[in-house]
């Protein structure tokens, strides 16, 4: 990956700017339950001031299952940062495979491992640090690798929320079996405080995204030519989420969870299909476990799982 360079310019799409915002209170819309709802489920990982990876469950209900510790030190003290969602994959006799992408310092790497039976111990030898690039400083707010194989497509794309100056970037690539490549950049993005995938389809994934005013969007990202969509969902209260998990729920809907570190609490939230203003969006209710402020956040998931939010 070639190092981020600051100077490349952007496609302004100017969308997401402070003085843009409605202030109209408009909450978490009331909605009907749908009956798979209350099966929905996410995988919360985390990476500690420690290196290690944590592991719980989260339910619709809400309900959090035992926090788990481990495999440990699988990063320096304090270095690990912007992990991406995990893979899994089950592997023989026990235990399973995981692959993703974290930042050590300033530089990115491809890291995976193998567990052991009890999912909390990496296998001897197992665990890989691949070096993909530098340059993934503080500027650096938000990192996703999304992976999608569909209807004999392939692909995978990296993105990251930047701040620059006194814009926000949207950065782009494509992952080859060569590298990272076609880097793009989108601007405009300078409000944006956090985002998550919600939608992968064959030429674009979908985020939802919250401002620094509290207004939630989707950001519709091609993978190909063009520039993003962007669509208003509500236009509040949606501020105080420091970090966005979200994981299927259904077949087009997504179970989100909502991560306040100033307070260490989390809100599960019911989003229908992403369909602007008309997106139904159900308030699950808070979370009954505590969320380590000092911890950087991701989902597992398993692998072959296409998100359909959006």
């Amino acid at each position: 990956m070639t190092k981020y360079r600051r100077a490349l310019g952007a496609i302004a799409i100017g969308a997401l700017t402070t003085s843009a915002l409605v202030t109209a209170s408009a909450d978490a819309t009331p909605a009907s339950p749908q009956a798979q709802t209350a099966a929905c489920a996410l995988r919360l990982g985390s990476v500690t001031p420690s290196g290690d990876h944590t592991s719980q469950t989260i339910t619709a209900t809400p309900s959090a299952g035992a926090r788990q510790v481990g495999p440990k030190d699988l990063y320096p003290d304090g270095q690990a940062h912007l992990p991406t969602a995990v893979r899994t994959e089950l592997v023989v006799p026990a235990g399973e495979e995981r692959t993703g992408l974290v930042a050590i310092g300033t530089r990115m790497y491809g890291t995976s491992y193998i567990t052991d039976g009890t999912g909390t111990e990496a296998v001897p030898g197992t665990v890989t640090q691949t070096l993909i690039g530098g340059g993934w400083d503080e500027l650096h707010k938000y990192v996703e690798l999304s992976r999608y194989s569909a209807s004999g497509v392939n692909r995978s794309n990296v993105y990251s929320l930047i701040n620059q100056f006194t814009d926000g970037l949207i950065a782009r690539w494509t992952v080859t079996a060569s590298g990272w490549k076609y880097y793009t950049t989108f601007g405009g993005f300078g409000a944006v405080k956090t985002m998550t995938l919600i939608g992968q389809g064959r030429a674009y994934d979908t985020f939802l995204a919250t401002t620094n005013g509290g207004a939630l969007y989707t950001v519709q990202v091609p993978t190909g030519s063009g520039k993003p969509v962007v669509t208003k969902i509500r236009t509040s209260t949606w501020q105080s989420f420091d970090t966005l998990i979200a994981e299927k729920c259904g077949n087009y809907g997504t179970l989100l969870l909502g991560i306040d570190k100033g307070t260490g609490t989390g809100y599960l939230y019911a989003v229908g299909h992403a369909n602007g203003a008309a997106t139904v969006i159900k308030g699950l209710g808070k979370v009954p476990t505590t969320f380590p402020a000092a911890d950087s956040y991701f989902r597992f998931y398993n692998a072959g799982t296409v998100l359909t939010g959006a």
